[in-house]
Parts: C-alpha cells; sequence; structure tokens
C-alpha cells in the first residue's frame, strides 16, 4: 500500500470523526431554563388597614415582610400582627411566625407560635396559643383544628379546635378539653 494512500485515508477518517463531532454538539445548547417565579411586589415594614363593605375597620396589619404569592393574587406574611376590632372599641392582638392572606381577605391563615390576646381592658383578659389560627375578619370569627391553651386570671383551658366569637369574646374548644381552675385567694 503507498504511504501517500495511508495519510490520506487517515487524513479523511480524521476529518470525518472531526465533522460529526462537531454536527453532534453544534445543536441549541440544551441549558435547563431556571425560572424563578417573582412576586408582583414587596412590601417590608409596613401598615395596612382593611375595610370591610361598609368602610369600617375589618382589621388591621403590621408586618416586617409582605409578599404576593407568584402567580396568585394571596399575600404571605412573615411575623405579622393583626388587629381585629371590637364593638366596643380596642383590639384583638393576634401575632404569629406566618401568615396567609386570601385574595379578597376574608381569609387569613396564621401557622406557628399564635398568640392572641384579647383587647385591652377587657373585664377578663384572656390569651389564646396555639399553632394554627384561621381568621374570618368579616364574621368576626376565629377557628382552629389544633390544639389550643387559652388562659384567663385564674383559669387555664386546653382543647382540641376552637371557635372564637371575637366581638362578643365567646369562645368554644370543641374536643378533649380540660380546664385547670385556681382557687380563688382571700
Amino acid at each position: 500500500m503507498n504511504w501517500r494512500l495511508a495519510i490520506i485515508l487517515a487524513l479523511l477518517a480524521g476529518a470525518v470523526l472531526t465533522g460529526w463531532h462537531a454536527w453532534r454538539d453544534s445543536g441549541p445548547l440544551q441549558e435547563e431554563a431556571v425560572v424563578e417565579a417573582r412576586s408582583d411586589f414587596i412590601l417590608r415594614d409596613f401598615e395596612v388597614i382593611s375595610l370591610n363593605a361598609e368602610g369600617q375597620e375589618s382589621f388591621a396589619l403590621r408586618a416586617p415582610e409582605m409578599t404576593q404569592t407568584p402567580g396568585g393574587r394571596t399575600l404571605e406574611l412573615a411575623t405579622p400582627l393583626f388587629l381585629m376590632p371590637v364593638e366596643h372599641g380596642g383590639h384583638w392582638e393576634v401575632r404569629s411566625r406566618t401568615g396567609w392572606v386570601s385574595e379578597k381577605s376574608d381569609e387569613i391563615r396564621l401557622r406557628g407560635d399564635v398568640i392572641a390576646n384579647s383587647p385591652m381592658g377587657a373585664t377578663r383578659p384572656t390569651t389564646v396559643k396555639t399553632e394554627e389560627l384561621d381568621l374570618f375578619p368579616q364574621q368576626n370569627l376565629a377557628t382552629s383544628t389544633v390544639l389550643v391553651t387559652t388562659t384567663s386570671p385564674g383559669t387555664t383551658m386546653q382543647g382540641t379546635g376552637m371557635r372564637l366569637q371575637m366581638t362578643d369574646k365567646r369562645l368554644e374548644l370543641l374536643s378533649k378539653v380540660k380546664l385547670s381552675h385556681a382557687p380563688n385567694r382571700r
């Protein structure tokens, strides 16, 4: 075999292999498109007062951060403080680690270390502690399906599930209720 023919065949094989590799790798780059959903807005260190259909205060909200849920009209909150008004003045103060507000602000879900304190000056101050609390501002209603502990002077109650009518402070524990009552000291 002629040495020139061997060199030509080797060069031809190299060109074919190089062309094949270039053709195979020349397609569009298949980078993974990382699309991060972004909120339409973020509020930091704010206070909002939400009004009901009659133009009266439904609730006030203070929080270090609120974001609109990406792709939705709901709101997510970090360490919110809700002030829920009562008929005779004052507000229930309700705090938690996180919060979620529905599109129409008719449902609020609070999660993690939820603490609700009755209005200042209440005849029987009450504190409600739980891990999950749902607020319905138009109905002045708070509900929970998990363990709830309520304390007021001399009395501690625990139960699973709760309904609290905030306007008249009518609290109902739904199941597995335990009551501790300290006698009055005279």
